[in-house]
């Protein structure tokens, strides 16, 4: 898979003062929520923003490069990701309680922060607490749920962008809307500041808990699965949510290898045991054409595909 450029003496003779971690063909399945996909190129674990900010500012601006987050969202492909692959970690985890509010480092899991939140006695940010994946996606997607977004709560966020510079940008500028952001260009959330109101802790928590019970009893959160897979078409469009349609054109429980179509909640996929990232792509387009096919709505992927497929009958990589 490798493009050629991007050797050890490569990426040391041109990025000597890097305080990150580096990883060479960096395996991605085990960090996959879905548990599929192909290795990376290169992976680099940035020490910190200003670790992060040198890397940005001294590669070349050809050279292609992803973000990935906690991973919940994303469905990595069998070929994998070339180029550089920036995970946020180690640097990324800290929370600043700032007044009635705090502010969150990208790496910081949803789960994470609403717990967080309701230790300081800070309502609002419950909703996360059933959101998975960390905040620099949740903010990139303007996730989601039980009535709340990112939108809501998020007075800025701090984004570094493709040349290295850091800005700090509010909800209004990255025109958050259902599930979806306008970032700069390449741009990748390093943290971000929430605000809360005061609220008695024991009913922060009575709200927290009926979340989780919500979702143990509505998802499959204990198979190998991600977030919801398709957006649900805006009102003008349909009445109908994406669970709906996906029902209603027989998805629930559908098989295709080693993927299916979750019981529980059809807008959900689940990689049963053997499933590849193709077998789970290729069964979100088949439900995808059977809505289209039945109802005339194309159903948008919530769920990012990033990577090259791999063709395995052909033994290459396709693009």
């Amino acid at each position: 898979m490798s493009t050629g450029l991007f050797t050890k003496e490569a990426i040391s003779d041109l990025l000597p003062e890097l305080r990150g971690r580096v990883t060479y063909n960096a395996p991605l399945k085990n960090r996959s929520w879905f548990r599929v996909g192909g290795n990376a190129e290169i992976l680099i674990n940035p020490a910190d923003t200003e670790d992060l900010a040198y890397i940005l500012k001294t590669m070349p601006l050809e050279w292609p490069y992803f973000t990935i987050g906690a991973t919940s969202n994303l469905l990595i492909r069998d070929g994998g990701l070339q180029g550089i692959s920036f995970q946020l970690r180690k640097g990324f985890h800290e929370i600043i309680p700032d007044r009635e509010g705090l502010v969150a480092g990208a790496a910081c899991l949803d789960m994470t922060i609403a717990e967080y939140a309701a230790q300081l006695g800070l309502t609002g940010m419950e909703f996360l607490s059933g959101i998975p994946g960390s905040i620099g996606g949740a903010v990139k997607m303007n996730a989601g749920a039980h009535g709340s977004d990112i939108a809501t709560i998020m007075d800025w966020a701090e984004i570094l962008t493709r040349n290295g510079d850091l800005f700090r940008l509010s909800s209004s500028d990255l025109k958050l809307s259902y599930r979806h952001s306008v970032l700069p260009p390449d741009g990748i959330v390093t943290r971000v500041r929430l605000r809360g109101k005061p609220c008695n802790k024991d009913t922060i928590h009575k709200t927290m808990d009926e979340i989780k019970a919500q979702r143990e009893n509505s998802q499959p959160i204990h198979s190998r699965t991600g977030g919801s897979t398709f957006r649900n078409p805006s009102p003008n469009i349909s009445s109908y949510k994406a669970w709906e349609l996906i029902d209603m054109v027989k998805g629930r429980g559908l098989i295709m290898g080693g993927a299916k179509v979750s019981e529980k909640h059809c807008n959900f996929l689940i990689n049963t045991g053997e499933a590849t990232a193709g077998d789970l792509e290729n069964l979100g387009e088949e439900l995808r054409k059977r809505v289209f096919n039945d109802f005339g709505i194309e159903l948008e992927w919530e769920i990012k595909r990033i990577g090259i497929p791999y063709a395995q009958r052909e033994n290459k990589y396709v693009g």
